[in-house]
């Protein structure tokens, strides 16, 4: 797919493949990113902003940058809490990496030290510099 065109993703969300991944995201065009319950992810969804790119990421299986996506609409209650504290955002496919960033690759990388998805690594929401967004955008070719 085409190059970034915009700013460079802001954010990365988490997901297992096997529960949703990125052909699932391509197919469905615009998602939301449901089910985040813990604060410090929710904090991160309630700062993002429209038109911010964020980079899907594969957990579990895979561990890798596969993609990018742009929240198409902000925080707002998730449906799937019945509680009402939880919120969610919206996210519309950009585009696939033309080739995926693994986190040996990540880890192995100088200049991605202390990048949140090492440092926090069981955090699915999380903001990415945009010195670190810039170096994974080059890894993946980009």
């Amino acid at each position: 797919m085409a190059k970034t065109k915009s700013r460079p993703p802001a954010f990365l969300v988490k997901s297992e493949p096997d529960v949703f991944g990125w052909d699932q995201q391509v197919a469905n065009g615009v998602e939301p990113w449901t089910g985040v319950r813990n604060a410090q992810a929710a904090n991160v969804l309630r700062a993002m902003q429209l038109g911010d790119r964020v980079f899907f990421y594969h957990s579990n299986i895979g561990k890798e940058v596969v993609g990018i996506v742009e929240v198409v609409r902000t925080a707002y209650p998730d449906p799937t809490d019945e509680t009402g504290r939880w919120v969610c955002v919206d996210v519309k496919t950009v585009s696939k990496l033309p080739q995926p960033v693994p986190l040996a690759a990540i880890k192995a990388e100088p200049r991605l030290e202390g990048i949140g998805l090492i440092r926090q690594s069981r955090l699915s929401v999380m903001p990415i510099a945009p010195e670190h967004a810039a170096v994974i955008l080059e890894m993946a070719g980009a």
